[in-house]
Parts: C-alpha cells; sequence; structure tokens
C-alpha cells in the first residue's frame, strides 16, 4: 500500500476514534513536509476544527499521539499551527532504499500490448539552410518529451516533418546556379546544409539590392519586391518544380541530398533520432486530396475565383483559406496530408507537435479540421507549444545569416567545457582523447541541460558561459557530482570494502540520509508528473535538487572512512542509487554522465 494511503487512511481511523467524525481518505489534506520543518508528511488540521469544535494545535497533537500509538511507521510527530508534521520510522527509508536497489530501471514502466501509441513530431527543418539555435531547443524538447512518454509506459513513434518545397527552397537553388560556381560540399569542404544556407543568404542580400535599385529608379517598394528579377526566376523556378521539369527537380534532389547529409551529422552529435521521417514533397498532394475530399463532402466549400475554404465561424475562429484560386496548397493543407500519411502508418492514439508558440492558431485549426475529417484523435492533438530562444544580442534571422548556427554552437560549448575543465583543474589525470571525450560530454551535457531545465512555455535567453559553470543548477555541476560517486564506488572497490545490498534495520540513520531516500523514492512521481505536464524541466529541476541534497551529504558525512561496517556499507548503497537515479533522470533529458571527470 501507498505511504501517503496509509497515512491518510489512519488519520480518518484516529477522526472518528477521537471525536466520533467521519472524513473519507480523499478529503484529508496530506502533502510533503516543507524543508524548512522536521518531518516527512504533513497533515493539514483547520477541516477538522469545524467538527472536532478544538483549536488547530490541539487537533494536531491528539491526532499525533493517536497516529503514533496506533501505526508502527510513524515514529514522531510535531505541530506548528494547523499543520501535523509526521515523521517516518527510519527503518521504513532503509526497506525502500533495498527497493529501489533492487530496480535498476527505478521509476520508469515498460509499456505493453496495450499501452496506448504516442506520435511526436518534432525538428521539422526546412531544407534552405542548417539547423539553428531555435531548432536545438525544438529538437531537445521532442527527444526528451519522447524519452519521458516511454518512461511512462507509453508505446512512442518519433517523427520529423522535412519543409522540402516551395519559394524558400527555390532560393537557395537560384542563387547556387548563378554564384555557386559548381561548388559542393565535397569540393569545398563544407557541410551540405552550411553551404546551400550560404545561398539562401546570398539570395537575400542580391535580392535586396536588386530591390534598392528599382526603388531608385521610382517604384513602390511593393512593385520592386515583386519585379526584382531574382524573384521572378524563383517563383518560375517553383513554378517550373510544381510541373515536375526533369532539370529543376535533379537539382532540386542533389541539393537536398546535401543537406539531408548536413542534418544526419547534427542529430547524431546532439544524440537525436527518428523513427520515421516525411516530406513535405510528398505529404502536399495528400493533403490537396483529403481537402478536395473533404470539399465533395460539404465540409469545406469553393469561393468564385477557385480557392477553397472551411468555415470555423461556428468554432469561434473564423474562414481558413486550404487551397489557393490556383490549386496550391497552403500549410494547413500539407499538415493535413501528413496526417493522412501517418494515421495509415501508425494507430495513432495521440498526437503531439512540438512547434513553438508563434503557431498556436495554426494547430487549434489543425485539430478542428483533422476532426471534421475523420481522424479520431484529430480532437485531442497535443501542440506542444514552446517559448523562443534568445541570445543576449537578441534575436536571430536566417535571412541575414544572423542565426546562431547548431554545429557551432556545439563546437564552441565542447571546447569553452574544455577550456573550463582545465582551469579548475578537474580533468589533470585525462590523456587528450579522455579529455576531448569528457569535454564533449560536458559541453553537450550544459548545453541540454541548460535549454530543459527552463519550463518549455517560456521564452528563455541562452547564455553559453554561464551554461557550462560547474556550480549552481547547470549540466556540469549535475555531472561533476555523478562522477565524483563513481569515484567513490571505484575506491571502494578497490579497498575491497563491500557494498551490501540489504542494510540492517537496526542502524541508526540521520535526517539527511532519510532524507535523501526519500527524494530517491519520489522519482517515479516525477516521471509522472513530466509525462503529464509534458515537461522535462520537472526532471531537470528534480536531479538538481537531489544532486544539492547529496553533496550536502557528502561535505557532512564520512563515506568511506566510516568505521562503522553496516553504516559506510548503507552510505555507499545510498550514494549509488543517488547516481542510478542521476543518470536515469539525465538520460531522459538526452544527456550522458560520465564515469570521471
Amino acid at each position: 500500500m501507498k505511504l501517503e494511503i496509509k497515512i491518510a487512511e489512519i488519520t480518518t481511523e484516529a477522526l472518528k476514534a477521537l471525536y466520533n467524525i467521519d472524513f473519507n481518505t480523499t478529503e484529508i489534506q496530506l502533502q510533503k513536509t516543507k524543508k524548512e520543518f522536521e518531518g516527512d508528511f504533513t497533515i493539514v488540521t483547520f477541516p477538522f476544527v469545524k467538527s472536532a469544535r478544538k483549536s488547530p494545535e490541539v487537533i494536531g497533537n491528539e491526532l499525533g499521539e493517536y497516529i503514533c500509538k496506533h501505526e508502527s511507521l510513524i515514529d514522531k510527530f510535531n505541530v506548528i499551527k494547523g499543520f501535523l508534521n509526521i515523521s517516518i520510522d527510519k527503518s521504513y527509508w532503509i526497506q525502500q532504499l533495498e527497493k529501489i536497489e533492487q530496480n535498476n530501471t527505478f521509476g520508469y514502466q515498460e509499456a505493453t500490448e496495450k499501452s496506448p501509441l504516442v506520435m511526436v513530431e518534432y525538428s521539422s527543418p526546412n531544407t534552405n539552410k542548417p539547423l539553428h539555435l531555435g531548432h536545438i531547443r525544438n529538437n531537445l524538447l521532442g527527444y526528451s518529451l519522447s524519452e519521458i512518454l516511454k518512461a511512462n509506459g507509453f508505446k512512442v513513434v518519433k517523427t520529423n516533418i522535412v519543409n522540402d518545397r516551395g519559394i524558400h527552397i527555390c532560393k537557395s537553388m537560384l542563387a547556387w546556379q548563378k554564384f555557386g560556381n559548381g561548388a559542393t560540399p565535397q569540393s569545398i569542404g563544407k557541410k551540405g546544409d552550411h553551404l546551400v544556407g550560404d545561398f539562401y543568404v546570398k539570395f537575400d542580400k542580391e535580392y535586396k539590392k536588386q530591390v534598392d535599385e528599382l526603388k531608385a529608379q521610382g517604384q513602390s517598394e511593393e512593385d520592386a519586391k515583386r519585379n526584382a528579377p531574382l524573384m521572378i526566376e524563383a517563383q518560375e523556378m517553383l513554378r517550373k518544380w510544381e510541373a515536375n521539369d526533369n532539370e529543376v527537380r535533379t537539382l532540386w534532389n542533389e541539393m537536398n541530398s546535401w543537406v539531408y547529409d548536413g542534418f544526419n551529422e547534427t542529430y547524431k552529435r546532439l544524440g537525436i533520432d527518428f523513427d520515421k521521417i516525411y516530406y513535405e514533397s510528398s505529404t502536399y498532394l495528400e493533403g490537396k486530396s483529403k481537402v478536395e475530399e473533404g470539399l465533395s463532402k460539404g465540409i469545406f466549400y469553393k469561393k468564385e475565383d477557385g480557392s477553397v475554404w472551411a468555415n470555423l465561424i461556428d468554432e469561434g475562429l473564423d474562414e481558413k483559406l486550404l487551397l489557393r484560386a490556383d490549386g496550391t496548397s497552403v500549410y494547413m493543407t500539407q499538415d493535413i496530408g501528413t496526417a493522412k500519411l501517418r494515421f495509415e502508418d501508425y494507430p495513432i492514439d495521440k498526437m503531439i507537435y512540438v512547434v513553438g508558440n508563434e503557431q498556436n492558431y495554426h494547430f487549434q485549426v489543425l485539430s478542428i479540421l483533422l476532426d471534421k475529417l475523420g481522424f479520431s484523435w484529430g480532437k485531442d492533438l497535443v501542440h506542444f507549444s514552446y517559448g523562443m530562444v534568445e541570445l543576449p544580442e537578441g534575436k536571430m534571422k536566417s535571412r541575414e545569416g544572423t542565426v546562431v548556427d547548431a554545429d557551432d554552437l556545439m563546437d564552441e560549448m565542447i571546447n569553452t567545457a574544455k577550456e573550463t575543465s582545465q582551469e579548475l583543474g578537474k580533468l589533470n589525470n585525462q590523456n587528450e582523447s579522455e579529455l576531448n571525450n569528457i569535454a564533449t560530454i560536458v559541453g553537450l551535457g550544459a548545453l541540454k541541460y541548460f535549454i530543459l531545465k527552463v519550463d518549455p512555455r517560456k521564452n528563455m535567453l541562452f547564455d553559453p558561459k554561464e551554461s557550462i559553470d560547474f556550480n549552481g543548477n547547470t549540466g556540469p555541476f549535475i555531472q561533476y557530482t555523478h562522477a565524483r560517486i563513481k569515484s567513490v564506488l571505484r575506491k571502494a572497490e578497490e579497498q575491497n570494502i563491500n557494498i551490501a545490498t540489504t542494510i540492517p534495520a537496526t542502524i541508526s540513520i540521520s535526517e539527511k540520509e532519510a532524507g535523501l531516500i526519500r527524494q530517491l523514492s519520489t522519482f517515479p512521481e516525477i516521471v509522472k508528473q513530466a509525462g503529464k505536464e509534458y515537461s522535462p524541466s520537472v526532471i531537470a529541476n528534480y536531479i538538481y535538487d537531489l544532486v544539492k541534497e547529496y553533496n550536502q551529504f557528502y561535505h557532512d558525512f564520512s563515506i568511506l572512512k566510516e568505521e562503522n561496517e553496516d553504516l559506510r556499507s548503507f552510505r555507499l548503497l545510498l550514494s549509488k542509487n543517488v547516481a542510478k537515479i542521476i543518470s536515469l533522470g539525465m538520460n531522459l533529458l538526452g544527456i550522458k554522465v560520465p564515469e570521471r571527470m
């Protein structure tokens, strides 16, 4: 029986025995005792005042005495105003530690055949530029959310939709044709996504020059933008692509292949993967087909110019364009097509889209349209809406080439981790290969943790230097603590010190040690909470709190030098399982923890 239920039951029994009043266990207000007070659980006594006709303090003391007398698990109590703080007997926490030790994936649930299937879409890059800092937050959130849902017992399919068609793709292609001189990733030694991205920026610069020239000739800005030769050529290239022109399609396939190779390299470094990748070039026609089907069924309607719309006024929204007058699709149409293919590929129970909060309205509309079109999960689709990530210098713009490239950022983080570690003397005993490996783990861990510890719904400011700090709420601080514990365990093994898996219940452990076990025992609840709230930050901040508590314990108590053999064995077992939970928690964030630092 869960401990909280047991406490609630003995409390209702005490209320009946002492005051002859009936309370349901669900009515008992039970919470974790605040850190500043002694105790494990707190019972709020104010709700009993009216029926018992006594003050909250008196009720607290009488309840505390009854509970301690009739429940062996309760060791002692104290009352502060209307709050009864009860302490669980230390032997209980020792038993809990032994249970945690026996389960290598403590806190995780295994999926079964009956588990619901959740599909999580994240990344969604464009093939006209490399991945940047904004993509990093998206990818890290999507991957971590997927792992958290798996740990909650769901079947999970991680999926990506690549935006590989449209005018922005043609801009890069046209710029390469005009200014590329036949350059390839191999010929100039550059990642393919970076190469293509350079030409996207080049297009914008040359296009702006042409617009300025036309404005100087007397055209309005609107006319100049429309009449600029480069834009006219890009639009013509898009028309040829739509018409399946062989030359345009060949170039498109070649340049996209460069980008995919670059993306895959970045994903691998970042530790991100997918079970299935969809491409807009394949899904937009499916979307058009589905919209036309909706039109034939009267779900949508056609205007005089031939454009197709959805009337969502009854849903409190407006009218939504689905097909332009010339028959071309919009983003909404493409998302409908992608949904259709996914539904055919997988028996989806829930669909989660990891997309920035600027698309809130889009997904509100998509949910309604999918439901109208008969997708069972459409009404309940989840838009995991997250805030933007900015740098101290401000916002980023792809066209102007002011984005923070994902690869450059990872390089910077690894180099900074290496320099910081060497300055602090943390890697003095490592050879060059080990040093580079640990610097990579620490640098990428710092990047991931700094982003994931923030509530995903909030905008965030990313400061690379702050994220590498070996103190405070950072990845390196947590990783260093894990490595410290592993070092203690290695020394114990070298000294032939036994780490028992069972501990005598008679040993006397401190409040700090009991508190650490209590924290470990709540890990399954934390995993559930993170899954329910779709929030990796819940995991991140739990692990940070655990590490803080362990470091205080490490500072205040002897481990290897403890003379009492049972107590020494207990502290080693406690340390071992703190390291295990750190590793399990960080794994849900996609972060590695080193054995040595």
